[in-house]
């Protein structure tokens, strides 16, 4: 088949969130392996034993940071307090990261109460502040000599939004909504209108309503611009896809899976509110029924803010099983995360392939990347569900990769 385009020598990735912990964690990742003194562990592309389906990826030292943030922080003084880097780790990167600045970011408390800041972008409405977004980056674009630009939502969980209203409904709705200055608009939303609008493409690693709208659907699909979405899946609910097909293919009945986790870095704090927490727990929900195809009555999600945890989640799940002859069998996992050393590679990962997708052509909803994400998006969600299992999401994206190796 016909090779990819010459890969690009420098990618921007603007991040919506670059002072969060997961932002300056993947950041500094990539400043770490550019000096040669950590490895690629964690990051599941460079794992892959042929390496003739990534060869076309931009190479991880080509990425350049920078995006938007609350916080007026640079990336130094907010890795300081995130303290997810060893103190080594943190002295050798902390020079490249006390360079780069977030800059005034899209901020509305109505749709994320417990985050704050003062480093605000000043526009009188939604249309003004699309207008400053763009601008931001073309000249993001223009000062760091990428050829690309993708935009990576890593910003705190917004509150839940219906996403199937009228003001939702097509592009044309949309715009005018904008244009009205509609409540119903969401910070996250300007972003991807915003990013489409430049032609950047768009990944939604949060479980805020964004892109997955009909409206930015379609808008990416007319804009020849690849999308992807949404939720990081890192840890639970990846260990829930990653068993639950293995009970299915042994007959094992689950008769409950009570799955609950403690976290205490800002993403603990957002969740601590209701309306920001039913977002999350929403691309959670849905998994095991799909996996196992029956519904598990007794499937319970539960997530708390817990201060001094920081970045350290902890996640607990327990499952009853019922097996051969009626008998009842349990299953206890204890996952001790690292939030941030989880989610991070995966970031950069979504980053680069929607980078090889828009190089290739494809626009719109990228399904292939499934298996970065609690809920995925789809081209058709009205007549299409969402592939959960760990291993067949795998191959979806392997053999997408193959394409054109």
């Amino acid at each position: 088949m016909k090779k990819d385009i010459k890969k690009p020598e420098r990618v921007g990735i603007m991040i919506v969130g670059l002072g969060g912990a997961v932002a300056t964690t993947a950041v500094s990742g990539i400043e770490l392996l550019r000096q040669g003194v950590v490895g690629t562990e964690g990051l599941p592309l460079a794992a892959l034993a042929d390496s003739r389906l990534t060869e076309n990826l931009v190479a991880y030292p080509d990425l350049i940071f920078g995006g938007w943030d609350l916080s007026p922080d640079d990336l130094s003084a907010a890795a300081a307090v995130h303290n997810v880097l060893s103190l080594e780790q943190y002295r050798l990167a902390a020079p490249a990261l006390a360079q780069i600045t977030p800059l005034p970011a899209v901020g509305n408390a109505e749709f994320c109460r417990n985050i704050g800041g003062a480093n605000v972008i000043k526009a009188d409405n939604h249309r003004a502040a699309v207008t400053v977004v763009r601008a931001q980056i073309t000249e993001f674009r223009r000062r760091f000599e990428c050829q690309s630009v993708i935009v990576i939502n890593l910003a705190s969980t917004e509150k839940f939004v219906e996403k199937n209203i009228e003001a939702f409904s097509s592009l044309k709705s949309f715009e005018r909504a904008l244009d009205a200055d509609s409540p119903e608009i969401a910070p996250a939303m300007i972003y991807a209108y915003a990013a489409i609008a430049e032609g950047a493409a768009y990944g939604n690693f949060t479980p805020s309503v964004s892109a997955d709208i009909p409206a930015l659907v379609e808008f990416a699909e007319q804009s020849r611009v690849a999308i992807a979405g949404k939720d990081g899946k890192t840890g639970q609910t990846m260990m829930k896809t990653a068993l639950a097909p293995a009970l299915r293919t042994r007959a094992l009945k689950v008769a409950g899976w009570y799955s609950t986790n403690i976290l205490g870095n800002r993403d603990g704090l957002a969740l601590s509110d209701a309306d920001s927490l039913k977002s999350k727990i929403s691309t959670k929900e849905s998994v095991l029924d799909d996996i196992l195809g029956y519904r598990v009555e007794d499937h319970i999600v539960d997530i708390r803010y817990y201060r001094p945890r920081g970045d350290n989640k902890e996640a607990w799940d327990n499952i009853d099983l019922t097996g051969f002859l009626g008998q009842a069998m349990q299953i206890k996992i204890n996952f001790l995360c690292r939030d941030s050393i989880l989610a991070a590679p995966l970031v950069i990962e979504i980053a680069r392939l929607l980078e090889l997708a828009q190089r290739r052509g494809k626009s719109g909803v990228q399904e292939q990347l499934s298996v970065f994400f609690k809920l995925p998006q789809l081209k058709d969600e009205a007549n299409e569900k969402p592939e959960h299992a760990l291993h067949k999401q795998e191959q979806m994206l392997l053999d997408w990769l193959a394409e054109n190796s």
